[in-house]
């Protein structure tokens, strides 16, 4: 068995794309549109691991907290600590948040977390 894919809905869908694209080589299919409810989504593929859906539909507001049940953050495995560092400060360069890191963790991990325009969590790990 395996994870497939995530899905995170986002209100400025193409910004969404751009830096998944950006920041993660992201490839996107295309834009699927429901026309009766408004709902739109791409699914985006990355070099190896479960895809993710990004979605917009009008009746989603809001920003995602840190302190609430269901969605916590979705880790990326870069494949060197150095690319976490680069990754980290190449983010943080351009006005995201860094949360925490680059560190090892007490559990072994040499990670960071930083918060997406939209404030959901994306770690970022060997």
């Amino acid at each position: 068995m395996k994870i497939v894919h995530a899905a995170i809905y986002y209100s400025d869908l193409e910004a969404a794309r751009s830096f998944y694209e950006k920041y993660f080589g992201a490839r996107s299919g295309k834009l699927y549109r429901n026309q009766k409810t408004g709902f739109c989504s791409y699914f985006l593929d990355f070099d190896e691991g479960a895809r993710l859906e990004i979605m917009s539909k009008p009746s989603i507001t809001g920003k995602q907290t840190s302190d609430s049940l269901g969605f916590a953050h979705i880790s990326f495995s870069l494949g060197s600590a150095e690319a976490v560092d680069s990754l980290t400060q190449r983010l943080k360069n351009d006005g995201y948040t860094v949360i925490s890191g680059p560190r090892t963790t007490g559990d072994g991990y040499y990670e960071s977390c930083i918060e997406d325009a939209q404030g959901n969590r994306i770690e970022l790990t060997v």
